[in-house]
């Protein structure tokens, strides 16, 4: 069996700086969109800088002349100055809205483009990868962690650029109203950055084992779904509650401290600025009676105004900016656990024989078709002579001094040897984790074997592209899975080209057609939920369909009859032996009345074959094999 998957993800020591060049790197195909949005945002940012620095002229040119002073003539002037103000204003929270939405496409594009190559790559990763990642981590990785990068595009960037442009903006007119105020809002910005990133360090610390534990979380939860009906038969809902406790724990704890440091940021920036507010006010009311001078003049009450109102506007972005800090951190997380699967190896090929159609020539040769012929042939190209060969797909499996384990030195198999000639049905048993499924997960070359060899009608198998090799096989698994989708798509899915008839066809020879028409819309019955609307027995039978569709000449039945009742097992058998008829056939099982008739049958344990012979044979001899068919030694 192989590895036991951990609850949590395998965490690699991340770069942040190198995860957000890579989102950029997504987004920079839309470099046109986002050049508009830096236009927007300047667009906004200056319109928000012009209309604050009305107020020095509305105070100083028409309230402070007209206290005392009906002028209708400076009134009038004062309501044209507040209309040009007004629609400066608009202007920018039109731009702020084209920015906005330009930015909402932008990201949802990339997270597009981001979630397919999230899922194209994880299709090539090896099956070794599932077996040491829980199912709920990896959905963790397509729903939170995109989720956390969509809430950086939509809204951290943009308004990080909006910030960047407004401070660069808003830092001139200040210096050009009053450079002495200036040097305090400076000073209490140094402090404002040292605190900002002291908290930001421990916050991005807890941000990246939040989203860790979430996958956990996650991971957990999907497997107690699958589990819920073995946690009831056992009682062990206590049991299961208090492993979700301390995971659940973990999260709130690594969440509650990524989230303190935070929350305590923008409170904190708030009260700096408020006192920064005091003290320019202050320092601007004994500037403006003293009557110094600045760029812009002699400072004046609506000089005073106007520079307050743009100490806000500049505190406020950067105080913006420690407020979206946390957004970032926890998307700079997530993207990393994303492209932490991104960069996971993909399953290696390095084989170079591939699957043709092939007809047989009335000299006996066999040469490559453009049309299905319904013969296959092994195509071989030889490296050292540039020739071509051709061998007809017969299912000769031969495993040569085989040794295997999934970790290292840790052996499953040990020097195993066998040959299947073409059409035997070669039957493997032994207790659980004797290495029984292992032999198949070697022959679909899901885990490649470093010592040994198999060899598939004579060709080493790790000289077979994979794709090719697996095509010229069947599996039917214990643990079925169906797709979303009707039944006739699900036996279809063994042959993506069958006909409806070939779909029938399958499934008579598999005896599911007689309960498939029972169906309350027979073969267009919809099946959601890996088919939870019909009986165990009856997804099993979906699944030999679906293997007998495909017309393999290698078949490997891993406990397929498992959850059939016998009755049902003896109504199939026929069909079986049809299906089986001129294939070779690897049978995994416990119930060794499905054994019997096999050609030969494989004793195996601790990863060793023990005995080999047909029913017969090891019945004379008494071994192992007697003491399970005869019951006095059970299987584990």
């Amino acid at each position: 069996m192989p590895p036991h998957k951990p609850h949590g993800p395998l965490q690699k020591p991340g770069n942040a700086g190198a995860a957000f060049k890579r989102i950029l790197g997504y987004a920079s195909e839309y470099k046109g969109l986002l050049a508009l949005v830096v236009v927007f945002i300047i667009l906004s940012s200056l319109a928000n800088i012009i209309g604050t620095s009305f107020l020095q002229v509305i105070i100083d040119d028409y309230l402070t002349p007209m206290i005392g002073n009906k002028d209708e003539v400076l009134f009038g002037q004062f309501i044209g100055t507040l209309a040009k103000m007004g629609l400066i204003y608009v202007l920018g929270a039109l731009s702020t809205f084209a920015y906005a939405r330009i930015m909402l496409t932008v990201s949802t594009r990339t997270l597009f483009k981001l979630r397919t190559d999230l899922f194209t790559h994880m299709e090539t990763l090896p099956i070794k990868y599932f077996d040491t990642h829980t199912h709920g981590d990896v959905m963790s990785r397509y729903t939170n962690d995109i989720d956390t990068i969509r809430e950086m595009m939509s809204n951290s960037i943009a308004s990080f650029i909006s910030s960047a442009v407004t401070v660069v903006g808003v830092f001139v007119m200040m210096v050009y109203y009053s450079w002495q105020l200036t040097l305090i809002v400076l000073a209490m910005l140094v402090l404002l950055l040292f605190i900002t990133g002291k908290i930001g360090g421990q916050s991005g610390k807890f941000f990246k084992e939040q989203q860790s534990k979430i996958g956990a979380v996650n991971g957990y939860i999907e497997e107690m779904i699958d589990g819920q009906k073995v946690v009831k038969v056992f009682v062990h809902e206590d049991k299961s509650k208090e492993e979700f406790d301390k995971l659940n724990t973990a999260l709130c704890e690594a969440s509650t401290k990524a989230n303190t440091f935070a929350n305590i940021m923008g409170p904190v920036n708030n009260n700096l600025a408020h006192i920064q507010y005091a003290i320019l006010a202050v320092a601007g009311s004994i500037l403006a009676i003293l009557g110094v001078h600045t760029f812009s003049g002699v400072m004046t009450i609506g000089t005073v105004v106007a520079f307050l109102q743009f100490s806000r506007n500049f505190s406020m972005p950067i105080a913006q900016v420690a407020q979206q800090f946390n957004a970032v951190l926890s998307a700079l997380a997530g993207a990393e656990r994303i492209f932490s699967l991104i960069d996971e190896t993909s399953e290696v090929d390095d084989g170079y024989v591939t699957l043709v159609n092939a007809e047989i020539q009335p000299d006996g040769t066999i040469s490559e078709s453009d049309k299905r012929t319904g013969v296959w042939a092994w195509k071989h190209p030889h490296k050292a002579d540039g020739t071509i060969t051709y061998t007809k797909v017969e299912g000769r499996v031969e495993f040569d001094d085989v040794t295997f384990g999934y970790e290292e030195n840790k052996t499953v198999l040990n020097g195993v040897s066998l040959f299947a000639k073409p059409g035997q049905k070669i039957a493997f048993v032994g207790s659980t984790g004797a290495g029984k499924t292992t032999i198949t997960n070697l022959i679909n070359r899901f885990y490649d074997v470093p010592d040994g060899k198999i060899r598939y009608d004579g060709i080493n198998i790790n000289k077979i592209k994979k794709d090719d090799l697996r095509r010229s096989l069947s599996m039917v698994l214990q643990d079925t899975h169906l797709f979303t989708g009707t039944v006739m798509e699900n036996i279809r899915y063994g042959k993506l080209d069958a006909t409806d008839d070939d779909v029938i066809a399958a499934a008579k020879l598999a005896n599911a057609d007689s309960f498939i028409r029972h169906l309350p819309e027979g073969y267009n019955t919809m099946l959601t939920s890996d088919g939870a609307n019909l009986s165990q027995g009856q997804r099993q039978l979906l699944a030999i369909a679906r293997a007998a569709v495909a017309d393999p000449p290698v078949l490997i039945l891993d406990e397929a009859t498992s959850s059939i009742d016998t009755r049902t097992e003896a109504l199939i058998e026929k069909g079986m032996d049809s299906l089986m008829k001129g294939r070779t056939v690897f049978v995994i099982a416990h119930r060794l009345s499905t054994v019997r008739n096999s050609d030969a049958i494989m004793v195996l344990e601790h990863g060793n074959i023990i005995e080999r012979g047909d029913h017969d044979k090891l019945i004379a001899d008494k071994g192992k094999y007697y003491q399970l068919y005869t019951g006095m030694f059970e299987l584990s």
